[in-house]
């Protein structure tokens, strides 16, 4: 079988900026796709030329094997970041709404319970909540039954509740065997939410792969935290590599357990230890950089 979404060698120009440039990936059915990346990486260019809002300049985008047709608009569903809605309607009434301009639209009981919406459904929208109002717009996203479904930052100013509570959902769309293409800023949900991410740069994918696979190829492995002051109380000098950070200092063990009977037999107090794992986070900042982006 095809993959379920194949870009091949995407460009998109404007004038003399070059927003998408040379981008190739594929997506099998039924995964979760990550396209992450810093402010003005190409992502979201990337993206909206996908879907059919923006034209490429140049490149190839094939949808079950094949070029998109008009059938390939019926057959995804998006969550923008920001959507505007019919201003008066309830929840519900906003559902139905969209259901009628599908010919084989979800069910509006299924889609209340899938995004939690029972709440709240017959509120006007303007009057939920960030949390709810992101479970909404996942639901409006699903009316149509899509095979492919875009999310564009979907947890944006979300408390951290509400954002596991999303993560649930989401999981669940992904357990009936949706695909899905997700933008986030926040590495912990990628890290949880993707089977394969690819990170973006520059308009270019700069790494690609499991986030497991990621972290192992470009991160250090455990790293043990120390305040520097505990540190220089050693009785003796220490032969693990390490270096100083301020007024911290910090440890780079080949192996964990040697590491702290070796710190114990130096008598250094650990009660302030904390022992770090690298994570899709320290990935993303190696290979982006830790410079602010506007």
């Amino acid at each position: 079988m095809p993959p379920i979404l194949e870009v091949r060698r995407l460009r998109k120009q404007y004038a003399d900026l070059m927003a998408v440039d040379d981008v190739s990936f594929s997506i099998p059915a039924g995964v979760c796709f990550g396209l992450l990346g810093p402010n003005g990486a190409g992502k979201t260019t990337t993206l909206e030329v996908i879907e059919g809002i923006l034209k490429p300049t140049a490149g190839d985008i094939l949808y079950k094997g094949q070029p998109r047709t008009a059938a390939f608009k019926n057959e995804i569903g998006i969550q923008f970041q920001h959507t505007a809605l019919l201003a008066m309607l309830t929840v519900q009434e906003t559902l139905q709404v969209f259901q009628s301009l599908y010919p084989a639209a979800e069910d509006l009981e299924h889609l209340v319970n899938r995004c939690q919406l029972g709440e709240f459904r017959h509120q006007r929208h303007e009057n939920i909540s960030g949390g709810q109002r992101q479970r909404f717009l996942l639901a409006l996203a699903l009316v149509n039954r899509p095979q492919l479904l875009f999310l564009d930052e979907p947890s944006t100013g979300l408390d951290p509740q509400a954002r596991h509570n999303l993560w649930d959902v989401v999981n669940q769309i992904k357990a009936d065997g949706k695909t899905i293409i997700l933008t986030t800023h926040y590495m912990e949900e990628a890290q949880q939410l993707c089977d394969t991410v690819a990170i973006m740069d520059h308009g270019r994918i700069i790494a690609q792969g499991a986030p497991e696979a990621l972290i192992r190829d470009h991160c250090e492995g455990v790293t043990v935290v120390l305040p520097r002051r505990r540190f220089t109380q050693a009785q003796g000098q220490p032969s693990l590599p390490y270096r100083i950070e301020g007024d911290t200092v910090r440890i780079l063990p080949a192996n964990i357990d040697d590491a702290l009977r070796e710190l114990m037999g130096l008598k250094i107090d650990l009660s302030e230890m904390t022992v770090q794992s690298p994570n899709l986070e320290h990935v993303f900042l190696n290979l982006t950089g830790r410079q602010l982006r506007e």
